[in-house]
């Protein structure tokens, strides 16, 4: 039986890069989307062009009957050995008194209740004592706050960094380890979402490395953390940020 991972949100940016490092390690990959299966079907087959095993399946991570789904449909391709929660959304840029309750909602919904169920549903499944690994992608903006633009979404992945320093403490006797990656500013698609493609090169400055970061550096330290070459690492949150 094969090693599986489950990667959500894998149909491009950082996502898309993990499973095809994961993939590349020989793990059988699941491909997690939820509107572009286009996108999911493009790395499903650029996994197997070379010879990996991989699968896109549709699912809502907020949604914990999709998660339950998620789950069998992906544990057909072998054990699950890591757990990527990479899915996130965020909204346009605005200051918090000019926020909705439903886009605060919407936001906790994917990047906090999904990574919980998420989760949670990874504890049932993994196997004790069998180098399983479980890796949150949080953000350098639980840390900076995201003040003026962001500060739901930061809040947000302030509360992924509490979720994984608690679960890596629950999951600990079971040797499953839980860690999680805090990106700075990346060059992906999100920034788009929030209203402004360009947002990394305009803040570049601002970064002690002066430049953004790539997809693929912030793909090596998931890949890293989820290896065991990172088996005295659980409960921590590792910043891919450039200094910030």
């Amino acid at each position: 039986m094969k090693n599986l991972a489950i990667v959500s949100g894998a149909s491009r940016g950082i996502g898309r890069a993990v499973a095809i490092k994961l993939a590349t390690n020989g793990y059988a990959v699941a491909i997690n989307y939820l509107h572009d299966r286009a996108s999911a079907v493009e790395v499903v087959a650029e996994i197997e062009a070379v010879g990996g095993v991989a699968k896109a399946i549709q699912a809502d991570v907020a949604n914990e009957t999709d998660v339950i789904r998620l789950f069998d449909r992906s544990l057909e391709l072998g054990e699950l050995k890591v757990l990527v929660n990479n899915a996130g959304i965020l909204r346009p840029q605005l200051r918090l008194e000019e926020m909705s309750l439903e886009r605060v909602k919407a936001v906790f919904e994917t990047n906090v209740y999904g990574v919980f169920l998420m989760c949670k549903q990874a504890a049932r499944v993994m196997s004790d004592h069998c180098g399983a690994n479980i890796v949150n992608v949080s953000s350098i903006a639980s840390k900076t706050g995201s003040a003026n633009e962001y500060v739901d979404y930061a809040a947000s992945k302030g509360a992924v960094d509490s979720l994984t320093i608690g679960l890596a403490k629950e999951l600990a006797s079971r040797g499953i380890r839980v860690n999680a990656v805090r990106p700075g500013m990346i060059h992906t698609e999100i920034h788009a979402a929030g209203g402004e493609p360009n947002r990394v090169d305009r803040l570049a400055s601002k970064i002690p490395l002066n430049r953004g970061g790539k997809v693929n550096e912030v793909a090596e330290s998931i890949v890293w953390l989820s290896s065991g070459q990172a088996s005295y690492c659980t409960g921590a949150l590792l910043d891919v940020a450039g200094g910030l």
